[in-house]
């Protein structure tokens, strides 16, 4: 089936390119140019992905995705003009799962693309469960429960706490985490992980901080308890 990619900016010029590379590889596209329109069109076309432009006229990219993440949980990829970590930090800790610096090659931003359609949109074998500590994860489903509360997660984040659970006890570093989330090594990215797993922290730990599933190790990077 045909996946639909919404694409959201105000450079219309972009917006025209990003569409012509994303059809070519055969994803049907529709486009936004602010985010009030955004909010309309993703209601209406129900996108597999958006790929959202930050600093947009009418409304900005983090008010999309905060009224966005109240009624869906749709993969969001960011584009930033900005090299500001402290942006990029703040639309991951608001839910995106990935972003993309501009300028950019659209061959790179096609590549992420897949890899989050991916890691949504693949889920394991049937009956691949995970139980460690009083945490539940269902690859199948996707569904994680910890103690009797559903938590809902990004596909990052599923992805991310399904590694760390995999193998309790086992120190993952952050380009372990990266590799397995985006397909592909960005060395530049890892400090992306450390805003993962605060967002995953936020939804399954009692105190995120003072976490006891998912332990940090100290220049190496994470791991989740044994017990």
């Amino acid at each position: 089936m045909t996946k639909t990619i919404l694409v959201v900016d105000d450079e219309k010029r972009l917006v025209s390119l990003v569409e012509s590379y994303l059809t070519q590889e055969g994803y049907r596209v529709v486009t936004a140019h602010d985010g009030k329109q955004a909010l309309f069109v993703a209601s209406r076309e129900k996108p597999d992905l958006i790929i959202l432009d930050l600093m947009m006229p009418e409304m900005d990219g983090y008010a999309f995705m905060r009224a966005h993440r109240a009624e869906k949980n749709t993969p969001i990829i960011l584009l930033t003009a900005r090299v500001d970590d402290d942006e990029k930090v703040i639309g991951l800790e608001v839910g995106a799962d990935d972003y993309v610096t501009k300028p950019f090659r659209p061959r790179e931003l096609v590549a992420r693309v897949r890899a989050v359609l991916r890691r949504a949109g693949n889920p394991e074998p049937v009956g691949n469960v995970l139980q460690a500590a009083d945490v539940h994860l269902d690859r199948e489903t996707r569904l994680v429960k910890v103690q009797e509360r559903f938590v809902d997660l990004t596909p990052s984040e599923f992805d991310l706490l399904a590694a760390l659970m995999s193998s309790p006890g086992r120190v993952f570093s952050r380009l372990d985490l990266l590799d397995i989330i985006q397909g592909v090594r960005y060395e530049g990215y890892e400090r992306t992980i450390d805003t993962h797993i605060k967002n995953l922290r936020a939804k399954i730990e009692q105190d995120a901080r003072d976490p006891h599933y998912i332990e940090t190790v100290y220049g190496i990077g994470y791991r989740f308890t044994r017990d």
